[in-house]
């Protein structure tokens, strides 16, 4: 019993495997250069982008880093970040990929790494982080809470509440 009562937060975590594919969050064109240089390093994974840039874009980027189309898999479900992981989460898993490189901005890593717990875990998918640099100020901890709340219910409910926050916007 003692073991157990010493054992850190930081040790909880299970076994990394190595990442299978590319998961890179939408909101900023450097998330999908980035994501294409990671490509080119790494011939074997997928790219999986969630509510990333237009199409026509994220085609033409990927194709001038010669990462084949087929490869690329593009999703523009998301309205948040929390829907960015909800979207992909099970097409991840069919597609057999229990790790992932998880792309993003680093003042958006914190916010992510708490939701992708969530979700990402509830497929039993891992995932290692790779924050792209930005000058931007990390996010505040109440929206990671926030968001990884959201994540919860979703667990539990199969809704995000996102529709509940557009009404509040809109209002």
């Amino acid at each position: 019993m003692l073991p157990i009562l010493m054992l850190g937060h930081s040790q909880i975590k299970p076994p990394l495997r190595e990442p299978e594919a590319i998961l890179v969050l939408g909101g900023a064109t450097e998330r999908e250069h980035f994501a294409a240089e990671l490509a080119s390093q790494h011939p074997d994974l997928d790219v999986w982008i969630s509510s990333g840039t237009n199409p026509e874009y994220a085609e033409w980027l990927f194709q001038e880093a010669d990462i084949a189309s087929d490869r690329v898999h593009l999703d523009y479900r998301a309205v948040d970040t929390v829907t960015n992981f909800t979207t992909l989460a099970a097409d991840l898993k069919q597609a057999g990929v229990e790790s992932v490189y998880l792309v993003t901005s680093d003042y958006h890593m914190r916010r992510a790494k708490i939701i992708a717990q969530v979700v990402l875990g509830r497929y039993d998918i891992t995932f290692e982080p790779l924050p792209v640099p930005s000058d931007h100020m990390t996010e505040p901890l109440l929206r990671g809470l926030r968001d990884g709340a959201r994540a919860v219910l979703w667990v539990f409910t199969g809704q995000t509440g996102s529709a509940w926050g557009q009404r509040l916007s809109k209002s």
